[in-house]
């Protein structure tokens, strides 16, 4: 056994070193891993096809980063099946695994502002354009820190380094849980304002779209996704509290649910519940910048007419 120690880590395998020196004290699953490996890879090849046919871009490009990163992760622990002594793989799966529910994240984020629009904007407390830019900005923020935190950690030398990478990673997860609360507290609110105002105060011209089992079942699904996006960076708030080495990031059957399972079930809802197909080609109509595009080039359309006309009569009249 003293033999083993004189091995330097990079050199270990599971026949020369002990699981005490591996970066988890447990071999992670093949099966387990390759099968979300695969789910993830479905879910892409899906949402490139929605994303084609539907052609919602920003919808798809956070879920196409979120679940790209989601398949990379995985790849890294099959990896560390083999070996789970190397850094590289581990860096992998720790980097992408940490950051991907953000993206997805956003992709529901992106969501509010066109059931705001579809209920009403007069039954919302803010604006649809202030719930994207306030949520996505706090994503924006928490990926950041996420990704930072990764990065000086997977270069560290020394024990301070590491450790401060980790400490910004748990500060982006946490940023991340506190933007998820509130993100729930404004759904609560308008779903709240809805109910007190009654069906007949909702917005008239998209009645169809929302008594919709589509529509509704889309509703339920961006909440079960939140949800359990939620209860993943709950958990990873406390895994990553404990540090690299602590007791829940040395827990398969932990991870494996609270993370595996999670993501699951989000990336599902969002994809077999998507945008494109619950709301029955109403997205774009539902989009409040668009019509707002369409009310300005309007205005300007008469204007530049109105002026054009007035300076046609001045020439004549010059003439």
């Amino acid at each position: 056994m003293d033999q083993n120690y004189t091995i330097p880590i990079e050199d270990c395998t599971l026949d020369t070193c002990p699981l005490s020196l591996a970066h988890f004290t447990y071999v992670p699953t093949l099966a387990g891993n390759a099968f979300f490996s695969g789910w993830f890879g479905l879910v892409i090849v899906l949402q490139i096809l929605l994303a084609v046919k539907y052609r919602i871009w920003g919808y798809f490009i956070a879920m196409f980063g979120g679940v790209f990163l989601e398949i990379m992760g995985y790849i890294g622990r099959i990896q560390m099946h083999f070996n789970p002594f190397t850094s590289p793989p581990y860096l992998l799966y720790l980097i992408c695994l940490t950051i991907a529910p953000a993206f997805l994240g956003a992709a529901v984020y992106l969501c509010l502002s066109r059931i705001v629009v579809v209920y009403g904007e007069h039954l919302s407390r803010f604006k649809p354009r202030t719930y994207t830019l306030v949520f996505i900005t706090c994503d924006f923020i928490s990926l950041c820190l996420q990704g930072a935190g990764g990065g000086i950690a997977a270069t560290a030398n020394t024990q301070n380094g590491t450790n401060l990478g980790k400490n910004i990673m748990l500060a982006g997860l946490i940023f991340q849980v506190f933007a998820t609360i509130l993100f729930m507290t404004a759904c609560a609110e308008f779903a709240w304002n809805l109910r007190k105002a009654g069906p007949d105060a909702h917005e008239p011209t998209h009645a169809m779209l929302r008594s919709s089992w589509k529509f509704r079942l889309f509703l339920w699904g961006l909440g079960v996704a939140i949800t359990c996006i939620f209860v993943r960076s709950v958990y990873r708030v406390a895994e990553l509290s404990q540090g690299f080495g602590g007791s829940l990031a040395n827990q398969q059957v932990t991870f494996m649910i609270l993370e595996g399972v999670m993501i699951f079930i989000a990336a599902g809802a969002q994809t077999f519940l998507h945008p494109g197909v619950c709301f029955q080609g109403s997205w774009e109509a539902a989009n409040f910048k668009l019509g707002r595009r369409k009310r300005d080039d309007t205005t300007e359309s008469v204007l530049l007419s109105d002026m054009n006309a007035i300076v046609d009569n001045g020439d004549m009249g010059y003439k």
